[in-house]
């Protein structure tokens, strides 16, 4: 999953525009009011032109605000200082909002080229806000008056959340270490993206063809006509062409019977950026690694994962390490006992070759076929795309939260292929705008996400309800054959789905405080408790219809998706244990220039694997050039690790549901109530006890895993 959160202060900080400077912002779309409904920004009149004059004019909008603040004569109160501050930056934020949802989905060269001009213009405006000796002096007036000022607990939440924000960003520095600071957050932004972009083209472009169709035997049709259309459109008509998005990568390395092409897959994705000068990550990593390990030191921590883990739930690098070993250990123990299950399958068919890396999908499936009868071929064809959502995830939240979910066709779209949905609470009142984008293109990065591109709060009269949108990158719809999906696919649609809940049932009057603006330890549970109804007999029956026959899944195929259900999870639970570890691996150490200067990206990853006695058939779900949640943004940097801890949370919340039944309305209730509604109006582990009665333990996630 990928995921950002954002608000209007740190939006400034990550974002870009266009850079004709010379357009006015008369009748400019992000200048005035929406002339719609809910305030959906019209995409078909917002031209690359009209970024940079309606940042220009929002930082201008920001400044004049930030400066009203500073020389407003009254005492510094919650009302004139942080929640000024909290509102500001309204037509940034409108910006914002859709430029991230286009880089991201729609990310043309001439995107990435406005990204690359104007990301330091944007991170400057960042750093002067929260370096603004005066501005600061007022947010810590009120922090340390807080109980004088009489502010109720989610007040005093919104303005400690400020205060540790411009604490961590510099504001206790000396004027010639904010320069520095300042500097390094420029170049930290110029890198980031080159990194970023650097994967999204080499997972485009860096093709291999295949002109025998002997070779793509095994595979699923949809998988071939698609290559086949790939190769057209790359100018070799009749060949078969191949890249390593995951809609083509997890087919060919499941399905494949050619072992050279499951290996040229294997190796075409394993070395995405990192071959080549242009495009290879690896002295991005080194620049990214050594300016992170400043900004630390400046900031008086000893290594980057002290800074990253000290505001969030683990507080120190040990204690989130402390708990992925508690998940590695059994982890790659029963890795050992699944490669061993497929060697004797592969010699009991002929093969006697050791099985590599690039065979683990294949004899997997094929171990799981026989064990189970079972594959994910007999499946797919009841898990068609818009079935998994109109009657699994749409379904299931009318069950629990009564919300209902009502197609807008005539919306305005970022792209054609977008949905747009008017979300309406149970009283049947207007509740957010739900957007969905499943589907690849050359231009959307990997991966699948969550994000807002309008957020909730409440201010001046106002009650803003958010924008929130899904994107995906499941399989393309071929002929009269729908995107259809593999299990994994369905559960990363619940799985987005989820944080999409998080953001639209927010009930927070605070924009800093609302939705998923919590923090990174919590954010992840929304999102993978919902995964579990994706397994709920009710509601699998309401959404797994064959494509052809409308048949329901038979009970003999549910029976079978159970019983699998943990299979293979040593190799799923070590490959993303170990790039929670490896990402831990690079930041804990306190790394010198000379240190970074020559370091071989591929031998310390290697070093890692050895330390931690890593299972030679896996490989880290995500190597680091292309480890684009900890090296494309600081998002995630030494914070991988917090999947596995929202997922300790998860396994533990959604017993409560196990045991009171999973559309128990008294549970559903609390869950709403005090984890989506509840945004960050209070400490996570305190909102998790008041849903769970508890705090939470490990023994669920490793019984659900199958490793206990």
């Amino acid at each position: 999953m990928k995921k950002v959160l954002f608000t209007v202060l740190a939006l400034a900080a990550v974002l870009f525009v266009s850079c004709d400077s010379k357009k006015s912002t008369e009748n400019n779309p992000f200048m005035s009011e929406y002339a719609n409904e809910y305030g959906i920004p019209p995409f078909d009149k917002i031209t690359y032109a009209d970024y940079e004059p309606a940042v220009n004019a929002g930082i201008e909008q920001q400044n004049a605000e930030i400066d009203s603040i500073i020389k407003n004569t009254a005492e510094p109160n919650f009302e004139n200082t942080i929640l000024a501050l909290d509102n500001s930056g309204e037509i940034l934020s409108k910006v914002a909002g859709v430029m991230y949802a286009l880089s991201e989905s729609d990310n043309t060269p001439e995107m990435q080229k406005i990204t690359e001009t104007l990301m330091p213009k944007l991170t400057a405006q960042s750093d002067g806000m929260y370096m603004n000796d005066s501005l600061f002096a007022k947010v810590k007036t009120v922090y340390d008056n807080a109980d004088k000022l009489g502010m109720d607990p989610i007040q005093k939440r919104l303005t400690e959340k400020y205060y540790k924000r411009f604490v961590r960003n510099g504001a206790l520095l000396t004027p010639a270490q904010k320069d520095s600071l300042k500097e390094i957050n420029r170049k930290l932004g110029e890198v980031n993206l080159k990194f970023g972009n650097n994967i999204q083209h080499d997972l485009s472009e860096c093709v291999f063809f295949v002109d025998n169709k002997d070779e793509l035997k095994g595979l699923p049709e949809t998988i071939v006509e698609n290559a086949a259309k790939l190769a057209a459109d790359k100018g070799k008509k009749g060949q078969w062409a191949f890249n390593a998005i995951a809609a083509t990568r997890l087919p060919v390395l499941t399905y494949a019977d050619s072992r050279d092409l499951r290996r040229k897959m294997y190796e075409t994705y394993t070395t995405t950026a990192s071959h080549g000068d242009e495009w290879d990550n690896s002295e991005n990593i080194r620049n990214i690694l050594l300016l992170r390990q400043q900004k630390a030191n400046l900031l008086g921590f000893n290594t980057y994962a002290d800074y990253a883990t000290d505001p969030y739930m683990a507080k120190t690098p040990k204690a989130a390490e402390d708990l992925l070993m508690q998940l590695w250990r059994p982890a790659i123990k029963k890795v050992d006992e699944e490669v061993a299950d497929m060697q004797k399958y592969a010699a009991a068919h002929g093969d006697t070759a050791q099985i590599e890396a690039c065979d683990y999908y294949y004899y997997a499936e094929k171990v799981k076929k026989e064990k189970f009868d079972f594959s994910e071929d007999d499946v797919r064809p009841y898990f068609a795309l818009d079935s998994v959502v109109k009657n699994g995830i749409f379904f299931a939240a009318n069950k629990l939260y009564g919300i209902t979910f009502e197609e807008m066709p005539d919306a305005p779209k970022y792209n054609p292929e977008v949905k747009v949905y008017d979300v309406k609470d149970a009283e049947g009142k207007h509740l957010a705008v739900f957007m969905t984008d499943y589907l690849p293109r050359p231009v959307k990065s990997p991966g699948a996400w969550m994000n807002a591109m309008q957020e909730a709060y409440n201010y001046g009269g106002k009650n803003i309800r958010p924008i929130i949108y899904n994107v995906g990158n499941m399989a393309l719809p071929s002929g009269d054959t729908p995107s259809l999906l593999t299990w994994d696919d369905v559960q990363t649609v619940f799985h987005e789905f989820g944080h999409a809940l998080h953001g639209m049932l927010t009930r927070v009057q605070y924009r800093g405080l609302a939705g998923t603006n919590t923090d990174r330890d919590l954010v992840e549970m929304p999102s993978q408790i919902n995964e579990h109804w994706a397994f709920e007999p009710e509601v699998l029956k309401n959404y797994a219809h064959h494509y052809k026959t409308g048949e329901v899944i038979p009970d003999s195929l549910v029976q079978k998706l159970n019983e699998s259900a943990q299979f293979n999870m040593g190799f799923m639970t070590t490959e993303l244990v170990g790039a929670a570890l490896m990402d831990m691996y690079w930041h804990k150490k306190a790394w010198t220039a000379d240190e970074l200067k020559n370091i071989d990206v591929k031998a310390f990853e290697q070093e890692v694997k050895n330390q931690l006695n890593m299972p030679a058939l896996v490989e880290f779900r995500y190597r680091s050039p292309y480890f684009k949640h900890i090296f494309a943004s600081d998002e995630y940097a030494c914070g991988y690790y917090t999947y596995l801890w929202s997922q300790v949370l998860e396994a533990d919340g959604y017993m409560a549901f196990e045991k009171a039944g999973c559309f128990d309305k008294a549970t559903a209730d609390s869950y709403r109530i005090n984890i989506l509604e509840a945004g960050d109006t209070e400490d996570p582990m305190v909102l998790y006890k008041r849903f769970r009665g508890q705090a939470p333990t490990v023994d669920a996630l490793l019984r659900n895993r199958g490793l206990k």
